[in-house]
C-alpha cells in the first residue's frame, strides 16, 4: 500500500531536513570539541566557586587534584592531529557533584575534619579566596551551620545547581551556534523548502528517491552516518534542489514578479533553516513514525493479498 502523495512530499522534505540537520550536528560537534566549548562553560562556573585570579591559581589548585585530573577527556591535540594520532587531556567537561564536593573540601581543608567549633570553621573559611563559594559558606555559618555533615549536604545541593547552570549555559551557546550554522548551511546549499515541495509534488521520480532515502535512514537507526554519507544522501537530490536547480525566473522588467520571487525564496530558505535547526534527532523520530507505519501497512496488505490468492 503506497502512502498518499502529500505524505510522500512531507517525507521528502523531512529527509532533506534530517540530512542537513545531521551535517549541522556533525560540524557543531567538531567545533565544540576543537574550541573546548563545554569545558570553557564549566570552567566559568568553577571560577565562581573558587574565586578568580589573574593566573587562575585557585582554579588550577582545584582541577589539579587527582580525582579531577582523571576526568579530563582525551582528544586529538589539534585539527591535523588525526593524521599523527597525537592526543592530550582537554578541559574538564563534566564533574559528578559528589566528586566536586570532595575536591572542594580538600582545598578548603575540611576533608580530614570531623567536627569543628564556630571559631575554627570561620578561620578555615576566612582563608578562602573571595568567591561565590566563600560567600555561601559564610552565609551558612552565620545561620549557625557548623556540622561538617550539614555543610557537605548544603554544598552538594549548591554545587548541583551550579553544575546544572553550567550545562544550561553550554546548551544555550550551542543552540545559538546551531541556529546560525543552520542558516549558513541552508544558504550554502540553497535549499528552498517551497520550491522543493513544488518539485516533489510534480516529480514522482524524486518522491521515489525520497522514500528510498527515508527507508535507508530508518534502517540505519539514524546514528551511524558519517559526513560523507550524509552529503552523498543529499547528492541524490543534487539535480533537483539547490541554487543550481532549474526554475523559471520572472522577466527582467517584471518588478512585481521579481518581488514575489525574492519574497518566496527568502521565505523558503527561512523555513528550511528553522526546520534544520530543530536537529537531526527530531526529524529522525518523526520520519520513523511516518515510515514505519507505512511499511507495516504495506506488509500487512501484501500478506492479506497472498493469503487470499
Amino acid at each position: 500500500m503506497s502512502i498518499p502523495q502529500v505524505l510522500e512530499v512531507a517525507v521528502g522534505l523531512i529527509v532533506v531536513y534530517y540530512v542537513l540537520g545531521s551535517i549541522v550536528s556533525t560540524i557543531t560537534q567538531w567545533i565544540n570539541e576543537l574550541l573546548e566549548s563545554r569545558g570553557k562553560a564549566l570552567e566559568q562556573y568553577l571560577i565562581k566557586l573558587v574565586g578568580e585570579h589573574k593566573e587562575n591559581k585557585y582554579l588550577n589548585d582545584l582541577v589539579s587534584l587527582p580525582q579531577l585530573q582523571a576526568l579530563r577527556p582525551i582528544r586529538y591535540k589539534g585539527l591535523f592531529s588525526i593524521f599523527s594520532s597525537a592526543t592530550e587531556p582537554k578541559k574538564l567537561e563534566k564533574i559528578p557533584v559528589s566528586t566536586l564536593v570532595d575536591a572542594y573540601f580538600d582545598i578548603v581543608g575540611l576533608t580530614s575534619k570531623k567536627e569543628l567549633d564556630l571559631l575554627q570553621l570561620a578561620e578555615l573559611v576566612d582563608k578562602l579566596p573571595e568567591s561565590e563559594g566563600k560567600k555561601a559558606f559564610i552565609n551558612w555559618i552565620n545561620q549557625g551551620v557548623t556540622s561538617i555533615t550539614d555543610l557537605r549536604a548544603r554544598t552538594s545541593a549548591y554545587f548541583t545547581g551550579m553544575m546544572d547552570q553550567a550545562a544550561a549555559t553550554f546548551r544555550a551557546r550551542a543552540r545559538s551556534f546551531v541556529i546560525m550554522l543552520s542558516f549558513g548551511i541552508t544558504i550554502l546549499f540553497g535549499t528552498d523548502s517551497i520550491q522543493l515541495a513544488k518539485t516533489l509534488w510534480t516529480n514522482a521520480e524524486l518522491r521515489a528517491i525520497a522514500a528510498a532515502q527515508a527507508g535507508a535512514v530508518v534502517a540505519r537507526e539514524g546514528a551511524n552516518a558519517d559526513l560523507s554519507e550524509l552529503i552523498d544522501s543529499l547528492g541524490a537530490y543534487s539535480i533537483k534542489i539547490g541554487w543550481w536547480q532549474t526554475q523559471q525566473l520572472p522577466a527582467s522588467s517584471d518588478w512585481v514578479g521579481w518581488a514575489a520571487f525574492v519574497s518566496l525564496k527568502i521565505l523558503g530558505l527561512a523555513i528550511t533553516a528553522i526546520a534544520v535547526s530543530q536537529g537531526a534527532s527530531f526529524w529522525y523520530d518523526l520520519l520513523k513514525k511516518i515510515v514505519s507505519p507505512a511499511k507495516a501497512i504495506g506488509s500487512s496488505g501484501t500478506s492479506s493479498s497472498e493469503a487470499k490468492g
